[in-house]
């Protein structure tokens, strides 16, 4: 891959470049006692500024273990699971993609009539600012996919740059996530974040909030169309569980799960390698 980062559309370029604030965690008790409405409204400053501390707290957790799911219609979904290591801003996981095989498929292990869901195609991506890799995944291989990655030389990756298909930007968003310094809170909250909902995943509560808007958006009240494609996550001491994606003419959205740290990855070298 290049080093060179792609062009991007205007749309894009500002959910990054407005989602790039943080700032000190307020107190828990703060978060309990502000957050205890049902009703959609605009975030605190507390809020605010356990929003925009979430990036900073995925830089320090590198190398973070992560899922993302995207779907490119027809019942088609795509799966990468792997670590993304912030400090370098480079990422490695393994691919699958799973869709209908039709009719001559493999069959459904329930025996049901119709097409049934199969494996279309799976492997290794390495991906970081300026665009992706990809590699089969090496034969009978069970570990890490950062760990397979390494048998494979720079020569076995297929580099390009960005594409918008939802694979691609759910991979963009995802390594541009942390961040190694905080930003102003302030900026954040004036931009339109909105907090949502309380939400349990896995026994822990979670806000959820509203992204900021692009630039130019119009105020509102809580209709999805006028709301930030993105939306977030994230706990009382700001860390940030999961982030979801609205994509143009997909009713799915692109969804990114963040599990922790995982200390034993180590991200490979060969894709990046140069000379």
């Amino acid at each position: 891959m290049s080093g060179r980062t792609p062009r991007r559309t205007l749309w894009f370029r500002t959910l990054i470049a407005i989602a790039a604030c943080g700032a000190a965690v307020g107190g828990l008790a703060a978060y309990r006692t502000l957050s205890d409405d049902t009703t959609e409204r605009p975030v605190t400053m507390e809020e605010a500024s356990r929003l925009a501390l979430s990036r900073l707290n995925l830089y320090q957790a590198s190398p973070v273990a992560v899922t993302l799911t995207a779907t490119e219609g027809g019942g088609v979904v795509l799966r990468v699971k792997g670590v993304v290591d912030y400090r370098t801003h480079r990422a490695v996981g393994s691919y699958q993609v799973t869709g209908s095989t039709g009719a001559s498929g493999s069959s459904s292990s329930s025996g049901a009539a119709g097409p049934a869901a199969g494996q279309l195609d799976h492997g290794l991506v390495v991906w970081d600012t300026g665009g992706l890799g990809l590699a089969p995944a090496p034969e009978g291989d069970n570990s890490p996919p950062w760990q397979q990655a390494e048998h494979i030389p720079r020569s076995g990756w297929s580099a390009r740059s960005y594409t918008t298909d939802p694979l691609d930007a759910g991979l963009q968003l995802l390594i541009g996530l942390g961040a190694d310094r905080p930003d102003n809170p302030l900026l954040l909250a004036q931009s339109g974040a909105r907090w949502l909902e309380r939400d349990r995943i896995d026994g822990r509560s979670y806000d959820r909030f509203a992204g900021p808007r692009a630039q130019g958006a119009t105020p509102s009240a809580g209709s999805d169309g006028e709301r930030s494609p993105l939306t977030y996550w994230v706990d009382g001491d700001g860390g940030l569980r999961r982030v979801t994606m609205r994509m143009p003419g997909l009713g799915t959205p692109t969804t990114v799960e963040f599990s922790g740290r995982e200390g034993g990855a180590k991200l490979p070298e060969a894709p990046w390698v140069t000379g």
